[in-house]
């Protein structure tokens, strides 16, 4: 098991960046063109706590990479907890951590990821990917302003 960990100061409020985190919108973005998530049924891009959601996944939009399965476990603006599994990973347990800090928010990834002999290399991805994600965060915040 390998675990990655990306914190950065999000340029908004935890109020606006926990909205933000309940739309299936706002992960189709910050994930492109790393990895693109399709739902397989209309009701998937709704989390809540004990739900269950299935996407077709993608790495960088075109390489299949099977169903990506999403459990949330916690969802609140303290903390969102997601076990989540493909195919080729079977752990990949995301945990976000929010923590106001005025009028931004320090926002923290951390993922925990299990694929067998393949583990060193989707963690290699999974650290380019949530350095890119982050950024396209701040990026979309700051848009908003």
């Amino acid at each position: 098991m390998k675990t990655v960990y990306k914190t950065s100061m999000f340029p908004a409020s935890r109020d606006i960046v926990f909205s933000k985190l309940q739309e299936l919108e706002t992960l189709q973005y910050i994930a492109a063109p790393y990895a693109t998530f399709t739902p397989l049924e209309p009701d998937d891009s709704i989390w809540t706590v004990g739900s269950t959601t299935s996407y077709r996944f993608r790495l960088f939009g075109f390489i299949p990479f099977g169903t990506h399965v999403i459990h949330i476990e916690r969802f609140d603006m303290d903390m969102v907890m997601s076990k989540e599994r493909n195919e080729h990973v079977p752990v990949w347990n995301h945990t976000i951590y929010l923590k106001e800090q005025g009028n931004q928010t320090e926002y923290t990834d951390k993922v925990d990821i299990d694929a067998g002999w393949k583990t060193p290399f989707i963690y290699l991805w999974a650290k380019a990917f949530y350095v890119h994600r982050q950024k396209k965060w701040i990026r979309m915040l700051e848009t908003m302003k």
